[in-house]
């Protein structure tokens, strides 16, 4: 039994120490052509300076409107995917956002709730839920 587990341990250390002496190359990366992002250009994909984002709504109907909620930055909203954003809540009395619903029964009412749930220093307070069908907004 001792020259067993002798053995046995002569064993792996022998394959310990073959593995380690044999190295092995490293995968080079593939190359990438620069031509292929030579037309991308840097863009503002979102709301500029609104602060944090709380929600974001869609509803299926409208596959390229959403709308998103801002900690202190009110409602804004998309109809072209995301590319420019519209405020759409500078003219109600909180801009603090804390959750945005669109209604399933009409896409063009969205439900908005204000007020932001994180306990931090800058936290603001809400005044309610709004149900609320905002204004066309031409983006």
């Amino acid at each position: 039994m001792i020259v067993q587990r002798a053995a046995s341990a002569l064993f792996l250390f022998l394959i310990i120490v073959a593995s380690a002496s044999v190295s092995i190359p490293a995968q080079q990366a593939p190359q990438v052509n620069p031509a292929l992002f030579a037309e991308m250009r840097w863009r503002n994909i979102g709301p500029f300076r609104a602060g944090r984002t709380k929600a974001a709504a869609g509803h299926p109907s409208h596959p390229y409107t959403f709308y998103i909620g801002m900690c202190n930055g009110g409602v804004w909203k998309t109809t072209d995917a995301g590319r420019t954003w519209k405020p759409i809540f500078d003219d109600q009395p909180t801009g603090s956002i804390g959750w945005v619903s669109v209604a399933p029964s009409d896409p063009d009412i969205i439900y908005v709730g204000s007020g932001e749930g994180l306990p931090r220093p800058d936290l603001s307070v809400g005044d309610g839920i709004y149900n609320w069908k905002p204004p066309i907004v031409f983006v």
